[in-house]
This record gives structure tokens, C-alpha cells and sequence, in this order.
């Protein structure tokens, strides 16, 4: 005969199982479920006590009782991540959705992609939706534009409090304590301009994001490397741009040549930025790395099918986006806490930069 205590499990296991209560849902207080079940206390903790040691439901002290189990895992429904990312056809999103992928298939989950365009009221929608619809069990995001002020950061902390875990990639926002998987950017801006110092250059001018955190970071990187060798940091040579102005270098190229005159080298943001102004430099005359060199960040293709083969710091989009999805499913699947990660970068020599020493 089953035992009083099993009652309210079996209720528990049941109202889960018709979807009534899912994962991050409060359950009825002690005193509800005594009522409910004509039982005492002891009995009803003696079932919250199976729950627990079970996984199903988690104690939130002064808060009460929710379920924590995965819901779809526990009733045999798929499991969906949902990955927001700004752009997904170009540079370097292909090789970070097939990583992610790799293992939500392996791990029996279903990835549904979003985009945002790089927009705060795009991505307000499809957290909106997110929340509304309840159709997803995590979300690994990227941010928008995370150097600016983002008026989106409460949905994010919504669907956390919905049990929906959330990972950032790339980069994150500052005033969320939501782990993240990403290059150590600090470190690639330090190693793009200690290898420009290292080469012989002591006019390094810079090119960095002003509108996204990973341009900062690469910054701090930048200046770090050229103060720790006594190395001027010239503010006149160093050109902030948002992301519009990123995708429309070449309109203005009298800018960026002027603000770059006299440095004999430049460390870009990252491979698309120096890409561009290899061409920048090359349609002005100015021969890389003959008269400047140029360091980017990512290792992407762009570094090889540039005219002048770019010396760039790796970034592994594809582990990245393995280390995600692992994170990611390892919280729903498993209860595993999420952790932020960061890749430490690797500088990839080719030939966009030239020994000063050797010259002459």
C-alpha cells in the first residue's frame, strides 16, 4: 500500500507530467499541501524531502519550494535551446553554430537559432517571446552592442527566474552576473600590440568597437602591452567606431588614414576591421607591411584571403561554441553549475608585419 507521503509525490510527479507545473514553478506551501492532503507537516516534508533527493524540486530559503527538474527531460519531451546570436552567415558565426551544434545533437537537444541583427529592440522581441511562449528549456546569447547602457537586462533576469538558464558568448553585460564563454579578449589586445613592440614598433595606433564590451577589453589589452614597455599611447592615433562605421570603412578611409599618419604599425579590433584597411592603406598608396603593418584579432578566413596575409590573434569559435553548448546542457540535463570561461589567445604570424630592426 502506498504510503501517505508517496501521495504527494505521485501529485508532484503527475502535475509535471501534464504540464500543470513546470521547471522554475513554485508548489504549494507546507501548509497548502497539509490541508490538501489531510496529512502533517512531518509527512508533507518527508515528500518534499523524496523530491529533493530526487532533483524534481529545489528549497529557495524565505522564497518556498519550485520545481528544478527539466520538465521536457522528465517527460520524455525534446529538449530546446535557443541560440540568439547578432549575424549568422558571415565572418565568424558559421564555425560558432557548428560548434554549438555538434554537441546539442549529440546530447539529444534541438537548437533554435535567433538573430538580432546587432538590435536592443530585436532582441527585446525575441526574449519577449521567449518568455512568453515558454517554448524553450535555455538560451545561450549573444549580446547587443554590450559597451552601450542595454535596456533589455531585466528579460534576461526574467527568464532566469523562469528556471530558463541563460550563457552569454563573446562577450557579456557587465551588470548581469550571468556566466559567460568567450576569447580573453584583454589578453588578445595585449598580445596583438606586445607583437608589434616586440617587432620594433613604437608608433602603434589602434582601431577598437566603441559600441560592444569586447572593444574595450581589446583596448585595455592594447594599452596595457605598449605601457608595460614604456611605449606612448597616443590618443590621436587611436579610432573608436561603432558597428555601422565598421561596415562602411571605406567611405570614410580619409579619416582613418589621417588619424593613422606617422605610426608605422596598427592593431584592429579585429579580422574584418584590418581587412578593410589593408585596402584602406594599399588604394592610398601606402604598402603593408612595407610602410605600416597590421595586426587583427580572430585567425578568421578573412586573415588568409586578405591580399597581404594577416598576422592575427586565434580566436576558437568552434571550441567556444562546443564549451557553450556543454555548459548549456549540462545545466538542464544535469544540474551542473555554469561557469564563465575564457580562451586564453593565440597570436598566428604571417606576413602583414614587418622587423623593424631587420630594415636598413
Amino acid at each position: 500500500m502506498q504510503k501517505k507521503y508517496e501521495h504527494i509525490v505521485s501529485w508532484v510527479r503527475g502535475e509535471i507530467e501534464s504540464g500543470a507545473l513546470k521547471r522554475g514553478d513554485r508548489i504549494p506551501s507546507e501548509s497548502v499541501l497539509t490541508e490538501q492532503f489531510q496529512v502533517s507537516r512531518q509527512t508533507v516534508r518527508r515528500a518534499l524531502e523524496a523530491l529533493t533527493s530526487e532533483g524534481v524540486v529545489e528549497s529557495r530559503r524565505g522564497s518556498g519550494t519550485y520545481i528544478s527538474v527539466n520538465t521536457r527531460r522528465y517527460t520524455g519531451r525534446e529538449i530546446r535551446i535557443a541560440v540568439m546570436l547578432t549575424f549568422v552567415d558571415t565572418y565568424i558565426f558559421p564555425a560558432l553554430i557548428k560548434g554549438i551544434e555538434s554537441v546539442l545533437s549529440e546530447a539529444g537537444c534541438t537548437l533554435q537559432l535567433a538573430v538580432t541583427d546587432n538590435a536592443v529592440e530585436k532582441e527585446k522581441m525575441l526574449l519577449k517571446e521567449f518568455l512568453r511562449s515558454g517554448s524553450i528549456d535555455g538560451l545561450i546569447a549573444e549580446t547587443v552592442k554590450s559597451g552601450l547602457p542595454n535596456p533589455n537586462l531585466g528579460l534576461y533576469r526574467d527568464l532566469e527566474k523562469a528556471g530558463i538558464p541563460v550563457l552569454f558568448v563573446n562577450s557579456f553585460y557587465r551588470d548581469l552576473e550571468i556566466p559567460h564563454v568567450s576569447l580573453d579578449d584583454k589578453a588578445a589586445g595585449y598580445l596583438a600590440a606586445k607583437h608589434l613592440a616586440e617587432c620594433g614598433h613604437t608608433r602603434i595606433g589602434g582601431i577598437f568597437k566603441a559600441d560592444d564590451g569586447q572593444g574595450h577589453l581589446r583596448y585595455a589589452g592594447y594599452t596595457g602591452a605598449l605601457m608595460e614597455r614604456e611605449i606612448k599611447v597616443r590618443s590621436e592615433s587611436v579610432i573608436w567606431i561603432d558597428s555601422d562605421e565598421l561596415k562602411n570603412m571605406e567611405k570614410e578611409s580619409e579619416k582613418f588614414l589621417r588619424r593613422l599618419k606617422g605610426c608605422t604599425a596598427c592593431v584592429c579590433y579585429n579580422d574584418e576591421t584590418a581587412y578593410k584597411m589593408v585596402s584602406i592603406f594599399e588604394k592610398a598608396g601606402i604598402r603593408v607591411p612595407e610602410a605600416v603593418s597590421v595586426v587583427g584579432i580572430d585567425n578568421s578566413s578573412l586573415a588568409k584571403l586578405c591580399p597581404v596575409r594577416l598576422t592575427s590573434v586565434r580566436n576558437p569559435v568552434e571550441a567556444l561554441g562546443q564549451k557553450a553548448a556543454e555548459q548549456i546542457t549540462g545545466a538542464i540535463c544535469r544540474k551542473e553549475k555554469m561557469e564563465t570561461f575564457e580562451f586564453e589567445p593565440e597570436l598566428v604570424v604571417r606576413s602583414s608585419v614587418r622587423v623593424i630592426s631587420d630594415i636598413g
